[in-house]
């Protein structure tokens, strides 16, 4: 090596020593504060500010007679609110809401609306005048029949409608009308319940990724806005949950039971406002957000709903 040459590879030695040095310790920095990000919110948890004293008496809960929003409102009553249970089944409303006023010894209250229109609201509005509202769950959805290509989904024009009305209108409308109590009494929380769907596109479910996606950016931009009023809005991504719009029968440890996924959302409230809800599918989030390429993931996830699409289909063909 020539004497320019020394001279060149010294003078930038101990610069590229400190910039290594530098980043390994920015490196060790983050990941000790990820570490201890996730010990506190998946050890311990921020369960005990999930409470009426601390929030407000009555809990609303959306699409509360199935599924997660029923295991929301069964948990909620469990830690003392009285429930507002919305549905569009008065049948399965009264059902539900004996059974929670009988186990837990809470008030209850019932309103029958169909979240497909939009001409719900009023009534909606009217039922819950009155209420110190502490916590509102918009958990209210609807998905596909089955995987399907854009314009050969059956009925498109009313499906489109359908499917906004119920997982984005639904949403807006809901934090409309309970927001503002909230924010004169400087507390309050309220819990949109998106998708794992809505954290990356999902070919053949298109639109309803689109509309999680939706609920997601909606829900951070809000706490961005309030966060100052005192209020907590969180945007809930799921992975797979055994109910009946997911198809799943039987939970399993990354499939979980909605009382367990439910349970386990709960103590992240106020820790993240963007949250999985539960460990397993935090660490699933993480590995399809972060690890594998875009371009990779859409193609599993394309190949994922062919695949789906085609037993379907057989299965209809069959009859």
């Amino acid at each position: 090596m020539s004497f320019r040459g020394e001279a060149m590879c010294k003078a930038v030695e101990v610069p590229l020593f400190w910039l290594g040095a530098l980043t390994a310790a920015w490196l060790s920095v983050c990941s000790v504060y990820r570490l201890l990000s996730g010990f506190k919110v998946w050890v311990l948890g921020n369960g005990r500010l999930i409470s009426p004293n601390k929030l407000g008496k009555w809990a609303v809960v959306t699409g509360a007679t199935d599924g997660i929003g029923k295991a929301y409102a069964e948990e909620l009553a469990r830690r003392g609110f009285a429930i507002v249970l919305i549905s569009r089944s008065q049948e399965k409303l009264d059902d539900v809401s004996k059974a929670i006023a009988s186990k837990c010894g809470v008030e209850t209250k019932t309103i029958a609306a169909d979240f497909s229109g939009i001409d719900i609201y009023a009534k909606i509005e009217e039922g819950l005048a009155g209420l110190e509202i502490g916590m509102l769950v918009n958990n209210v959805g609807t998905s596909y029949s089955y995987p399907e290509f854009f314009l050969n989904v059956p009925n498109l024009d009313t499906f489109i409608d359908t499917m906004i009305n119920i997982n984005i209108t639904s949403v807006c409308q809901m934090t409309r009308l309970v927001l503002p109590q909230m924010v004169e009494r400087k507390k309050g929380a309220i819990l949109n319940i998106s998708s794992a769907s809505g954290m990356y596109p999902v070919p053949l479910l298109t639109v309803y990724s689109a509309s999680k996606a939706f609920v997601d950016f909606f829900s951070r931009g809000l706490q961005a806005e309030y966060k100052s009023k005192g209020i907590i809005i969180q945007s809930v991504l799921p992975f797979f949950v055994a109910t009946k719009l997911s198809k799943i029968r039987r939970p399993t440890l990354d499939r979980p039971s909605p009382a367990r996924y439910v349970a386990a959302e709960l103590n992240t409230v106020g820790l993240q406002t963007q949250t999985n809800g539960y460990l397993p599918h935090a660490i699933m989030g993480w590995v399809t957000t972060a690890l594998l390429p875009a371009k990779m993931l859409n193609s599993y996830v394309m190949g994922m709903g062919l695949s789906q699409r085609a037993r379907y289909l057989k299965k209809q063909k069959q009859g």
